[in-house]
């Protein structure tokens, strides 16, 4: 007869040989000032990215930060590498995985409500003989990322279809892998439906017309043994987030500028690039040092304004590479309009006052956002909006309601009620839609300014006031 002491010394034997073996009791519920919410993610631009600045950004980063915030907890991201992280999903050192997953079909892991639908297609150079059947990749080489979706797609069309060949790539995002393939240097590439019009931005060469797959949801994970009352705090926020406009937001905030642009004006682009940009640089990136702003962003502002022609001029007198208008320009004191340098660095500053101008609860991108239409539209008019905003019971601090109110402006039954008359609301959401793309392009092309070599800002303005960091970080949607 064992003794009661040998049995439960045999328990705990037995339970440390379990934990050995890879057995672990999952993370407590977090906890404000004592556990903070593990989120499992991999890089991409739609879950978890940071720029040359250090600033986050995705889709998915957005939503955990959101939701974090709704538990009053920090967050821990653990970002895993495309080949790792489907064995990092079978542990128990996170909460949630957001990292653009569907549910998967075997492993016993819990997964939430769909946040959003999907489904996968397949990738190719526009110059290409298109595919329109899947019958047609036998024999093909198509790649992936690895532990994907996409790959576990090709993987189920292998056992029918003789010949394809898989290569999963182990590191880098989806990004990389389109960009060879508008290089021509691989031939296809499985990729999510919802990455197509992003995508297109960078690599206006490629297609997809063929379907690979049905819809498929996309989920957060929860692990093999979740915390019951976290999955019921998740799915009680998902559900509100897709009902309050939460998640239309941010949808707005990562596809919404991506429609606009053709395939000719970004190749035309990307040409510029090339051919006019490096002469222009210095001036951009002089331009950042006085104001702080991203040199790459007023570059894509003025290609928006004059196609970084030096010499421009519109029928309503607005004039050079930045189309100043003359009573702009002389209160910004620039003797030549159409000098290059002086109207860079004019414009630079009149983009700063814009910004400033704003109220400091106006947190970025929207602040940004809002001061390229107040560029277009002068100041009083975007205050107008603002104003025209808060009768319509919208958010004047928000480009995700100010992109609806602008276009108002031009019609007489709300500009005549309005002291600063009508206004082309509508060109100006255009304008920053177009130049949050050529910004994207050029973020991707082009390297920042030397952290080193930017002024340091003057803490306080001649306002009193304290200015707003340029390089602020993306915030929760409200």
């Amino acid at each position: 007869m064992f003794s009661f002491k040998r049995l439960l010394l045999l328990f705990v034997i037995c339970l440390l040989v379990s934990c050995k073996d890879g057995w672990r009791l999952p993370l407590p519920f977090p906890t404000p000032g004592k556990q903070e919410l593990q989120v499992l993610t991999r890089p991409g631009p739609l879950t978890y990215a940071t720029d040359d600045n250090g600033t986050i950004s995705g889709l998915e980063y957005d939503l955990t930060e959101a939701f974090a915030q709704e538990l009053g907890v920090e967050v821990k991201y653990l970002v895993a590498p495309p080949g790792e992280l489907a064995n990092r999903l079978r542990g128990y050192d996170y909460h949630l995985a957001a990292a653009w997953l569907s549910p998967q079909p075997t492993g016993g892991i819990e997964a939430s409500p769909p946040v959003f639908m999907s489904h996968d297609v397949l990738a190719q150079h526009e110059a290409s003989l298109p595919l329109n059947r899947l019958a047609q990749l036998a024999g093909k080489t198509v790649h992936a990322l690895a532990g994907s979706r996409q790959a576990a797609t090709l993987h189920r069309l292998a056992a029918t279809l003789p010949g394809l060949q898989i290569i999963e790539a182990p590191q880098g995002d989806m990004l990389d892998l389109l960009e060879a393939l508008g290089e021509r240097r691989i031939e296809f590439v499985a990729m999510d439906s919802q990455m197509e019009e992003l995508a297109n931005q960078f690599v206006p060469t490629l297609r997809t017309t063929l379907p690979l797959g049905d819809d498929a949801p996309i989920v957060w994970l929860l692990g093999p043994s979740p915390n019951p009352e976290l999955q019921a705090r998740v799915d009680a926020f998902i559900l509100r987030v897709q009902q309050d406009g939460t998640l239309a937001r941010l949808e707005e905030r990562y596809f919404g500028h991506v429609r606009r642009l053709k395939q000719g004006d970004i190749e035309a682009f990307l040409g510029e690039i090339e051919t006019t940009l490096p002469k222009l640089r210095p001036h951009f990136q002089a331009a950042e040092r006085l104001t702080g702003l991203d040199w790459r962003l007023l570059a894509a502002l003025a290609y928006q304004e004059s196609h970084w022609k030096s010499d421009a001029t519109s029928p309503t007198g607005v004039r050079g590479i930045m189309m100043l208008t003359a009573e702009t320009a002389d209160r910004l004191e620039v003797s030549n309009r159409l000098d290059a340098k002086e109207s860079i660095l004019a414009g630079a500053r009149y983009l700063d006052m814009l910004r400033d101008m704003l109220p400091a609860e106006v947190h970025e991108p929207d602040r940004t956002w809002l001061a390229l239409a107040g560029y277009n539209l002068g100041p009083g008019h975007l205050s107008t909006g603002r104003s025209l905003a808060r009768q319509l019971k919208a958010d004047p601090d928000a480009w995700y309601d100010m992109k609806r109110i602008l276009p108002l402006l031009a019609k007489p039954e709300y500009y005549q009620r309005m002291r600063s008359g009508r206004a082309r609301g509508g060109e100006a959401v255009i304008l920053v839609e177009n130049i949050r793309s050529y910004h994207d392009i050029l973020t991707r092309h082009e390297a920042p300014l030397m952290v080193a070599q930017r002024a340091t800002p003057n803490p306080k303005r001649a306002t009193g006031k304290t200015p707003v960091k340029k390089t602020a970080g993306q915030r929760p949607p409200r």
